[in-house]
Protein backbone atom coordinates (compact mmCIF):
# COMPACT_ATOMS: atom_id res chain seq x y z
CA UNK A 1 0.00 0.00 0.00
CA UNK A 2 1.60 3.20 -1.14
CA UNK A 3 1.70 6.34 0.92
CA UNK A 4 -1.56 8.22 0.73
CA UNK A 5 -3.66 5.14 -0.13
CA UNK A 6 -6.98 5.14 1.79
CA UNK A 7 -6.55 8.71 3.04
CA UNK A 8 -9.53 11.13 2.85
CA UNK A 9 -8.95 13.76 0.18
CA UNK A 10 -8.60 17.30 1.59
CA UNK A 11 -11.61 18.61 -0.36
CA UNK A 12 -14.26 16.31 1.15
CA UNK A 13 -12.75 16.67 4.62
CA UNK A 14 -13.04 20.46 4.42
CA UNK A 15 -16.56 20.27 3.09
CA UNK A 16 -17.56 17.85 5.86
CA UNK A 17 -16.05 20.12 8.51
CA UNK A 18 -17.89 23.13 7.10
CA UNK A 19 -21.20 21.27 7.00
CA UNK A 20 -20.76 20.03 10.57
CA UNK A 21 -19.98 23.57 11.70
CA UNK A 22 -23.12 24.83 9.97
CA UNK A 23 -25.20 22.10 11.59
CA UNK A 24 -23.76 22.98 15.00
CA UNK A 25 -24.55 26.65 14.38
CA UNK A 26 -28.11 25.77 13.38
CA UNK A 27 -28.56 23.71 16.55
CA UNK A 28 -27.40 26.67 18.65
CA UNK A 29 -29.81 28.97 16.85
CA UNK A 30 -32.67 26.50 17.27
CA UNK A 31 -31.90 26.10 20.97
CA UNK A 32 -31.87 29.87 21.39
CA UNK A 33 -35.13 30.12 19.52
CA UNK A 34 -36.73 27.45 21.72
CA UNK A 35 -35.64 29.32 24.83
CA UNK A 36 -37.05 32.57 23.48
CA UNK A 37 -40.36 30.91 22.63
CA UNK A 38 -40.53 29.46 26.14
CA UNK A 39 -39.83 32.88 27.63
CA UNK A 40 -42.52 34.42 25.45
CA UNK A 41 -45.08 31.84 26.55
CA UNK A 42 -44.14 32.31 30.20
CA UNK A 43 -44.52 36.06 29.82
CA UNK A 44 -48.04 35.66 28.49
CA UNK A 45 -49.25 33.00 30.90
CA UNK A 46 -47.36 33.65 34.11
CA UNK A 47 -46.62 37.36 34.16
CA UNK A 48 -50.11 38.63 33.36
CA UNK A 49 -48.88 40.85 30.53
CA UNK A 50 -51.41 42.77 28.53
CA UNK A 51 -51.82 42.26 24.77
CA UNK A 52 -49.99 45.48 23.87
CA UNK A 53 -47.01 44.41 25.98
CA UNK A 54 -47.05 40.96 24.36
CA UNK A 55 -46.93 42.49 20.87
CA UNK A 56 -43.88 44.60 21.79
CA UNK A 57 -42.24 41.56 23.39
CA UNK A 58 -42.76 39.56 20.21
CA UNK A 59 -40.95 42.19 18.13
CA UNK A 60 -38.06 42.50 20.59
CA UNK A 61 -37.68 38.71 20.78
CA UNK A 62 -37.71 38.33 17.00
CA UNK A 63 -35.05 41.04 16.65
CA UNK A 64 -32.86 39.23 19.16
CA UNK A 65 -33.32 35.88 17.44
CA UNK A 66 -31.83 37.03 14.13
CA UNK A 67 -29.74 39.95 15.38
CA UNK A 68 -31.87 42.55 13.59
CA UNK A 69 -31.39 46.26 14.12
CA UNK A 70 -35.04 47.11 13.37
CA UNK A 71 -38.26 45.21 13.84
CA UNK A 72 -41.98 45.82 13.55
CA UNK A 73 -45.31 44.07 13.86
CA UNK A 74 -48.16 45.17 11.65
CA UNK A 75 -51.65 44.26 12.86
CA UNK A 76 -54.32 43.94 10.17
CA UNK A 77 -57.78 45.46 10.28
CA UNK A 78 -60.92 43.34 10.60
CA UNK A 79 -61.13 42.91 6.83
CA UNK A 80 -57.51 41.73 6.71
CA UNK A 81 -56.70 44.18 3.92
CA UNK A 82 -54.75 47.01 5.55
CA UNK A 83 -52.62 47.65 8.61
CA UNK A 84 -54.70 48.82 11.54
CA UNK A 85 -51.78 49.08 13.98
CA UNK A 86 -48.02 49.26 13.47
CA UNK A 87 -45.54 48.59 16.29
CA UNK A 88 -41.99 49.59 15.32
CA UNK A 89 -38.97 48.83 17.50
CA UNK A 90 -35.27 49.67 17.33
CA UNK A 91 -35.55 53.30 16.22
CA UNK A 92 -33.22 55.72 17.99
CA UNK A 93 -34.51 58.99 19.42
CA UNK A 94 -32.99 60.83 16.48
CA UNK A 95 -34.66 58.47 14.00
CA UNK A 96 -37.99 58.89 15.75
CA UNK A 97 -37.60 62.66 15.61
CA UNK A 98 -36.83 62.48 11.88
CA UNK A 99 -40.08 60.58 11.35
CA UNK A 100 -42.18 63.01 13.40
CA UNK A 101 -45.31 63.83 11.46
CA UNK A 102 -44.94 60.88 9.09
CA UNK A 103 -48.00 58.64 9.16
CA UNK A 104 -47.53 55.05 10.21
CA UNK A 105 -47.59 52.51 7.36
CA UNK A 106 -51.03 51.36 6.27
CA UNK A 107 -49.96 48.40 4.17
CA UNK A 108 -48.60 49.51 0.80
CA UNK A 109 -45.51 48.41 -1.10
CA UNK A 110 -43.51 45.55 0.31
CA UNK A 111 -45.61 45.53 3.47
CA UNK A 112 -48.70 45.19 1.31
CA UNK A 113 -47.04 42.32 -0.53
CA UNK A 114 -46.84 40.40 2.75
CA UNK A 115 -50.51 41.12 3.37
CA UNK A 116 -51.60 39.72 0.00
CA UNK A 117 -49.02 36.92 0.13
CA UNK A 118 -49.02 35.77 3.78
CA UNK A 119 -45.91 33.66 3.69
CA UNK A 120 -42.30 34.10 4.75
CA UNK A 121 -40.18 36.42 2.63
CA UNK A 122 -36.49 37.30 2.53
CA UNK A 123 -35.25 40.34 0.60
CA UNK A 124 -31.61 41.29 -0.01
CA UNK A 125 -32.39 44.66 -1.59
CA UNK A 126 -35.66 46.28 -0.53
CA UNK A 127 -35.56 49.03 -3.16
CA UNK A 128 -35.08 46.47 -5.96
CA UNK A 129 -38.08 44.36 -4.98
CA UNK A 130 -40.93 44.61 -7.53
CA UNK A 131 -43.43 45.56 -4.79
CA UNK A 132 -41.26 48.26 -3.23
CA UNK A 133 -42.58 51.84 -3.32
CA UNK A 134 -39.64 53.38 -1.48
CA UNK A 135 -39.23 54.75 2.02
CA UNK A 136 -40.82 57.99 3.29
CA UNK A 137 -38.67 61.10 3.94
CA UNK A 138 -36.74 60.85 7.19
CA UNK A 139 -36.94 57.06 7.27
CA UNK A 140 -33.62 55.38 8.18
CA UNK A 141 -32.04 53.53 5.23
CA UNK A 142 -33.00 49.86 5.06
CA UNK A 143 -31.82 47.35 2.50
CA UNK A 144 -32.45 43.82 3.81
CA UNK A 145 -35.58 42.36 5.30
CA UNK A 146 -37.06 39.09 6.47
CA UNK A 147 -40.72 38.73 7.34
CA UNK A 148 -43.48 36.26 8.04
CA UNK A 149 -47.23 36.22 8.58
CA UNK A 150 -48.62 35.82 12.09
CA UNK A 151 -51.84 33.82 12.18
CA UNK A 152 -54.33 33.20 14.97
CA UNK A 153 -57.13 30.65 14.69
CA UNK A 154 -56.60 30.23 10.95
CA UNK A 155 -56.75 33.97 10.25
CA UNK A 156 -53.85 36.27 9.40
CA UNK A 157 -53.50 38.55 12.41
CA UNK A 158 -50.58 40.58 11.05
CA UNK A 159 -47.03 40.42 9.78
CA UNK A 160 -43.65 40.40 11.48
CA UNK A 161 -40.89 42.41 9.80
CA UNK A 162 -37.14 42.44 10.59
CA UNK A 163 -34.67 44.73 8.84
CA UNK A 164 -30.88 45.11 8.78
CA UNK A 165 -28.77 42.57 10.67
CA UNK A 166 -26.51 44.08 13.29
CA UNK A 167 -23.45 42.41 11.70
CA UNK A 168 -24.17 43.98 8.32
CA UNK A 169 -24.73 40.65 6.57
CA UNK A 170 -27.94 39.89 4.67
CA UNK A 171 -30.50 37.62 6.26
CA UNK A 172 -29.99 33.98 5.31
CA UNK A 173 -32.26 30.97 4.95
CA UNK A 174 -31.79 30.05 8.61
CA UNK A 175 -33.04 33.50 9.65
CA UNK A 176 -36.07 33.11 7.41
CA UNK A 177 -36.87 29.66 8.80
CA UNK A 178 -36.40 30.91 12.36
CA UNK A 179 -38.74 33.90 11.89
CA UNK A 180 -41.33 31.75 10.13
CA UNK A 181 -41.35 29.32 13.06
CA UNK A 182 -41.34 32.13 15.58
CA UNK A 183 -44.28 33.81 13.84
CA UNK A 184 -46.33 30.62 14.32
CA UNK A 185 -45.54 30.56 18.04
CA UNK A 186 -46.19 34.31 18.29
CA UNK A 187 -49.68 33.68 16.91
CA UNK A 188 -50.38 31.29 19.76
CA UNK A 189 -49.09 33.82 22.30
CA UNK A 190 -51.25 36.57 20.78
CA UNK A 191 -54.26 34.27 20.82
CA UNK A 192 -53.72 33.48 24.51
CA UNK A 193 -53.23 37.15 25.37
CA UNK A 194 -56.35 38.11 23.39
CA UNK A 195 -58.39 35.48 25.21
CA UNK A 196 -57.08 36.72 28.54
CA UNK A 197 -57.99 40.28 27.65
CA UNK A 198 -61.50 39.25 26.62
CA UNK A 199 -61.90 37.17 29.77
CA UNK A 200 -60.86 40.14 31.84
CA UNK A 201 -63.30 42.43 30.03
CA UNK A 202 -66.11 39.91 30.46
CA UNK A 203 -65.33 39.49 34.16
CA UNK A 204 -65.14 43.24 34.63
CA UNK A 205 -68.52 43.62 32.94
CA UNK A 206 -69.86 40.84 35.17
CA UNK A 207 -68.63 42.69 38.25
CA UNK A 208 -70.17 45.97 37.08
CA UNK A 209 -73.50 44.22 36.56
CA UNK A 210 -73.38 43.00 40.15
CA UNK A 211 -72.90 46.50 41.52
CA UNK A 212 -76.17 48.31 42.27
CA UNK A 213 -77.67 51.40 40.82
CA UNK A 214 -78.28 53.47 43.90
CA UNK A 215 -81.99 54.00 44.61
CA UNK A 216 -83.71 57.30 45.31
CA UNK A 217 -82.52 58.11 48.83
CA UNK A 218 -84.21 61.48 49.34
CA UNK A 219 -83.80 63.45 51.53
CA UNK A 220 -80.25 62.04 51.36
CA UNK A 221 -78.08 62.39 48.26
CA UNK A 222 -75.73 59.57 47.29
CA UNK A 223 -73.31 58.73 44.53
CA UNK A 224 -70.79 56.00 43.80
CA UNK A 225 -68.04 55.13 41.35
CA UNK A 226 -66.13 51.97 40.51
CA UNK A 227 -62.80 51.85 38.65
CA UNK A 228 -61.17 48.53 37.67
CA UNK A 229 -57.52 47.87 38.39
CA UNK A 230 -54.87 48.60 35.79
CA UNK A 231 -53.30 45.19 36.41
CA UNK A 232 -54.21 42.65 33.70
CA UNK A 233 -56.48 39.75 34.70
CA UNK A 234 -57.31 41.54 37.97
CA UNK A 235 -60.96 41.17 38.97
CA UNK A 236 -61.74 42.60 42.36
CA UNK A 237 -64.44 41.97 44.94
CA UNK A 238 -65.23 45.63 45.69
CA UNK A 239 -68.90 46.45 46.33
CA UNK A 240 -71.13 49.11 47.85
CA UNK A 241 -74.79 49.76 48.55
CA UNK A 242 -77.13 52.28 50.16
CA UNK A 243 -80.81 52.13 51.06
CA UNK A 244 -83.42 53.93 53.10
CA UNK A 245 -84.40 52.48 56.47
CA UNK A 246 -87.38 53.11 58.74
CA UNK A 247 -87.20 56.25 60.89
CA UNK A 248 -85.82 58.57 58.17
CA UNK A 249 -82.54 56.64 58.34
CA UNK A 250 -80.11 55.70 55.59
CA UNK A 251 -77.86 52.63 55.61
CA UNK A 252 -74.61 52.69 53.63
CA UNK A 253 -72.11 49.88 53.19
CA UNK A 254 -68.89 49.28 51.35
CA UNK A 255 -66.86 46.07 51.25
CA UNK A 256 -63.99 44.26 49.63
CA UNK A 257 -63.70 40.48 49.23
CA UNK A 258 -60.13 39.22 49.38
CA UNK A 259 -59.04 37.94 45.96
CA UNK A 260 -58.82 39.19 42.40
CA UNK A 261 -60.73 36.73 40.29
CA UNK A 262 -64.24 35.61 39.38
CA UNK A 263 -64.51 33.75 42.68
CA UNK A 264 -64.05 37.04 44.51
CA UNK A 265 -66.69 38.72 42.35
CA UNK A 266 -69.17 35.87 42.95
CA UNK A 267 -68.47 35.94 46.70
CA UNK A 268 -69.05 39.68 46.67
CA UNK A 269 -72.51 39.18 45.13
CA UNK A 270 -73.43 36.54 47.71
CA UNK A 271 -72.28 38.63 50.65
CA UNK A 272 -74.01 41.77 49.40
CA UNK A 273 -77.34 40.01 48.92
CA UNK A 274 -77.13 38.40 52.35
CA UNK A 275 -76.45 41.77 53.94
CA UNK A 276 -79.42 43.38 52.20
CA UNK A 277 -81.71 40.64 53.52
CA UNK A 278 -80.36 41.07 57.06
CA UNK A 279 -80.74 44.85 56.94
CA UNK A 280 -84.38 44.56 55.94
CA UNK A 281 -85.12 42.27 58.87
CA UNK A 282 -82.89 43.70 61.58
CA UNK A 283 -83.66 46.25 64.29
CA UNK A 284 -80.14 46.26 65.72
CA UNK A 285 -77.20 48.55 65.01
CA UNK A 286 -74.50 48.05 62.39
CA UNK A 287 -72.40 45.84 64.68
CA UNK A 288 -75.28 43.42 65.26
CA UNK A 289 -75.99 43.24 61.53
CA UNK A 290 -72.35 42.51 60.68
CA UNK A 291 -72.20 39.83 63.38
CA UNK A 292 -75.27 38.16 61.85
CA UNK A 293 -73.73 38.48 58.39
CA UNK A 294 -70.47 36.91 59.55
CA UNK A 295 -72.28 33.90 61.01
CA UNK A 296 -74.50 33.53 57.93
CA UNK A 297 -71.57 33.66 55.51
CA UNK A 298 -69.67 31.11 57.59
CA UNK A 299 -72.65 28.73 57.77
CA UNK A 300 -73.79 28.92 54.16
CA UNK A 301 -70.73 29.65 52.03
CA UNK A 302 -67.02 29.10 51.74
CA UNK A 303 -66.46 32.74 50.85
CA UNK A 304 -63.03 34.25 51.46
CA UNK A 305 -62.22 36.91 54.04
CA UNK A 306 -64.11 40.16 53.50
CA UNK A 307 -63.67 43.66 54.89
CA UNK A 308 -66.83 45.72 55.40
CA UNK A 309 -67.84 49.09 56.80
CA UNK A 310 -71.56 49.42 57.54
CA UNK A 311 -73.06 52.73 58.64
CA UNK A 312 -76.48 54.04 59.66
CA UNK A 313 -77.32 57.74 59.46
CA UNK A 314 -80.45 58.89 61.30
CA UNK A 315 -81.80 62.15 62.74
CA UNK A 316 -81.34 63.19 66.33
CA UNK A 317 -84.41 64.48 68.22
CA UNK A 318 -86.02 67.31 66.24
CA UNK A 319 -85.00 70.88 66.83
CA UNK A 320 -86.79 74.09 65.76
CA UNK A 321 -89.22 73.51 62.91
CA UNK A 322 -89.03 69.74 63.18
CA UNK A 323 -85.63 69.50 61.51
CA UNK A 324 -82.70 67.80 63.26
CA UNK A 325 -79.95 70.00 64.60
CA UNK A 326 -77.58 67.05 64.19
CA UNK A 327 -77.60 63.61 62.65
CA UNK A 328 -76.41 60.48 64.35
CA UNK A 329 -73.84 58.47 62.42
CA UNK A 330 -73.36 54.92 63.73
CA UNK A 331 -70.94 52.54 62.06
CA UNK A 332 -69.19 49.24 62.55
CA UNK A 333 -65.91 48.46 60.82
CA UNK A 334 -64.89 44.91 59.95
CA UNK A 335 -61.26 45.48 59.03
CA UNK A 336 -62.03 48.18 56.45
CA UNK A 337 -60.46 51.63 55.94
CA UNK A 338 -62.19 54.29 58.09
CA UNK A 339 -64.90 56.53 56.59
CA UNK A 340 -64.02 60.10 55.67
CA UNK A 341 -66.28 62.88 57.01
CA UNK A 342 -66.51 66.20 55.14
CA UNK A 343 -68.22 68.89 57.23
CA UNK A 344 -70.20 71.81 55.73
CA UNK A 345 -67.25 74.17 56.29
CA UNK A 346 -65.07 72.06 53.97
CA UNK A 347 -63.03 70.27 56.63
CA UNK A 348 -62.22 66.60 55.93
CA UNK A 349 -61.23 64.09 58.62
CA UNK A 350 -61.38 60.37 59.19
CA UNK A 351 -63.75 58.66 61.60
CA UNK A 352 -60.97 56.79 63.31
CA UNK A 353 -61.94 53.87 65.54
CA UNK A 354 -60.31 50.54 66.30
CA UNK A 355 -61.56 48.20 63.55
CA UNK A 356 -62.94 44.76 64.30
CA UNK A 357 -61.90 41.56 62.54
CA UNK A 358 -62.89 41.12 58.89
CA UNK A 359 -65.70 38.73 58.07
CA UNK A 360 -64.65 35.12 57.82
CA UNK A 361 -61.99 35.17 60.53
CA UNK A 362 -63.60 34.42 63.91
CA UNK A 363 -67.34 34.75 64.54
CA UNK A 364 -66.89 34.42 68.31
CA UNK A 365 -65.16 37.80 68.64
CA UNK A 366 -67.75 40.53 69.42
CA UNK A 367 -68.25 43.53 67.14
CA UNK A 368 -68.62 47.15 68.22
CA UNK A 369 -70.67 50.16 67.17
CA UNK A 370 -69.14 53.63 66.99
CA UNK A 371 -71.22 56.82 67.07
CA UNK A 372 -70.65 60.44 66.05
CA UNK A 373 -73.04 63.38 65.89
CA UNK A 374 -72.54 65.19 62.61
CA UNK A 375 -74.03 68.49 61.41
CA UNK A 376 -76.53 68.72 58.57
CA UNK A 377 -75.10 69.03 55.03
CA UNK A 378 -72.10 66.85 55.96
CA UNK A 379 -70.85 64.21 53.52
CA UNK A 380 -69.65 60.75 54.51
CA UNK A 381 -67.24 59.09 52.07
CA UNK A 382 -66.69 55.32 52.09
CA UNK A 383 -63.94 53.79 49.93
CA UNK A 384 -61.98 50.58 49.36
CA UNK A 385 -58.27 50.21 49.97
CA UNK A 386 -57.52 50.38 46.25
CA UNK A 387 -58.08 54.14 46.52
CA UNK A 388 -55.23 54.64 49.00
CA UNK A 389 -52.77 51.74 48.63
CA UNK A 390 -49.37 52.60 47.14
CA UNK A 391 -46.28 50.38 47.47
CA UNK A 392 -43.91 53.34 47.74
CA UNK A 393 -45.93 55.51 50.13
CA UNK A 394 -47.09 54.95 53.70
CA UNK A 395 -50.81 54.64 54.50
CA UNK A 396 -50.59 57.89 56.49
CA UNK A 397 -49.32 59.71 53.39
CA UNK A 398 -51.92 58.34 51.00
CA UNK A 399 -54.82 58.84 53.42
CA UNK A 400 -53.69 62.39 54.06
CA UNK A 401 -53.64 62.89 50.29
CA UNK A 402 -57.21 61.62 49.94
CA UNK A 403 -58.42 63.89 52.76
CA UNK A 404 -56.66 66.87 51.17
CA UNK A 405 -58.34 66.16 47.84
CA UNK A 406 -61.71 65.89 49.56
CA UNK A 407 -61.22 69.21 51.35
CA UNK A 408 -60.08 70.94 48.15
CA UNK A 409 -63.20 69.80 46.28
CA UNK A 410 -65.71 69.90 49.14
CA UNK A 411 -67.56 72.83 47.53
CA UNK A 412 -68.43 70.83 44.40
CA UNK A 413 -71.71 69.00 43.83
CA UNK A 414 -71.58 65.43 45.08
CA UNK A 415 -71.09 63.82 41.66
CA UNK A 416 -68.19 66.10 40.82
CA UNK A 417 -66.67 65.54 44.27
CA UNK A 418 -66.69 61.77 43.75
CA UNK A 419 -65.14 62.13 40.31
CA UNK A 420 -62.40 64.32 41.76
CA UNK A 421 -61.64 61.76 44.47
CA UNK A 422 -61.26 58.90 42.01
CA UNK A 423 -59.43 60.97 39.39
CA UNK A 424 -56.88 62.26 41.90
CA UNK A 425 -56.57 59.13 44.01
CA UNK A 426 -53.22 58.68 45.83
CA UNK A 427 -52.83 54.97 45.01
CA UNK A 428 -50.80 53.37 42.20
CA UNK A 429 -53.93 51.91 40.56
CA UNK A 430 -52.92 48.26 40.99
CA UNK A 431 -56.19 47.41 42.73
CA UNK A 432 -59.86 48.05 42.04
CA UNK A 433 -61.29 51.26 43.45
CA UNK A 434 -64.81 51.92 44.74
CA UNK A 435 -66.11 55.08 46.39
CA UNK A 436 -69.54 55.66 47.93
CA UNK A 437 -70.51 59.10 49.24
CA UNK A 438 -73.68 60.01 51.15
CA UNK A 439 -74.63 63.66 51.71
CA UNK A 440 -76.76 64.35 54.77
CA UNK A 441 -79.76 66.68 54.26
CA UNK A 442 -79.17 70.34 55.08
CA UNK A 443 -81.03 72.08 57.89
CA UNK A 444 -84.19 74.01 57.14
CA UNK A 445 -87.18 73.16 54.94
Amino acid sequence: MTAGQGATPPGPRLRLGTELAQIAEQLVVLARGQNRLHELYEAVISRDQDLSEVLELIVRTAMDLVGARYGALGVLDEAGERLHEFIPMGLSDAEKAALAGVALPSGRGLLGHLITHPESVRVKNISAHPASVGLPPGHPPMHTMVGAAVTTRGRVYGNLYLCEREDGRPFDSHDEAMIASFAEAAGLAIDDASLMRQTRLDAEQFQRMLLPRLPDLRPFTAGAVYRPATTPRHIGGDWYDALLMPGRACAAVIGDVVGHDLEAAAAMAQTRNMLLALLHNSTGGPAAVLADLDRTVEALTGNPVTTVCLARIEPEPAAVGGHPAHWRLSWSNAGHPPPLLITPDGQAGYLVAQPDLPLGVDTSVPRRDHTRLVPPASTVVFYTDGVTEHPDRSPDQTMAGLAATAAAHAHLPLRELIDALVDHHPSDGHDDMAILAVKIPPSGP
